[in-house]
């Protein structure tokens, strides 16, 4: 069973890059306009061929090659915390917060059930420390308006 990777990115983690594309089971991401480092997201896979427990980041450069990679665990970031309850399954138990590509139920994707709450904001702080927003210039500061002398009445002057 494929893993149906576009959807797993565009309906579960919904990430808010500047461009990206899927391509095989990855996402290659250009997190912000102008940046020579791109960022790839794939299924982390365990052990067993075709079980994925989390995500694996990527921030790659065209000329250095990969400059940093993270794994981020789906049992860390709760990411299928109410599937597994309601399946009975815990840590350490074979299945748990993992999906893999063989499933015996295939009218589902894999990842069904999948919460990307957790994950997204993990994706989105890693982002940031390698795509930091640009730095928003601020407008030069206006002239702080000076009072009108105004012209005092004189109880002499009527």
């Amino acid at each position: 069973m494929p893993l149906h990777t576009q959807q797993f990115f565009d309906d579960v983690l919904e990430l808010p890059f500047y461009q990206y594309a899927i391509v095989g089971d990855a996402l290659y991401a250009a997190p912000q306009p102008n940046s020579e480092l791109r960022l790839c997201i794939g299924f982390a896979p365990t052990i067993r061929h075709g079980e994925y427990d989390g995500l694996r980041l990527r921030v790659a450069h065209p000329e250095q090659g990969v400059l940093d990679t993270a794994i981020l665990r789906f049992a860390d970031h709760g990411t299928f915390e109410r599937r597994d309850t309601a399946r009975g399954l815990v840590a350490g138990r074979d299945g748990y917060a993992v999906i893999r590509d063989w499933h015996a139920n295939s009218s589902q994707p894999p990842w069904h059930g999948a919460d990307g709450t957790g994950l997204r904001t993990a994706i989105e702080q890693y982002a940031h420390v390698w795509f930091p927003e640009p730095a928003v210039s601020r407008p030069p500061a206006r002239p702080v308006a000076q009072p009108t002398p105004a012209t005092a009445f004189s109880p002499r002057s009527r």
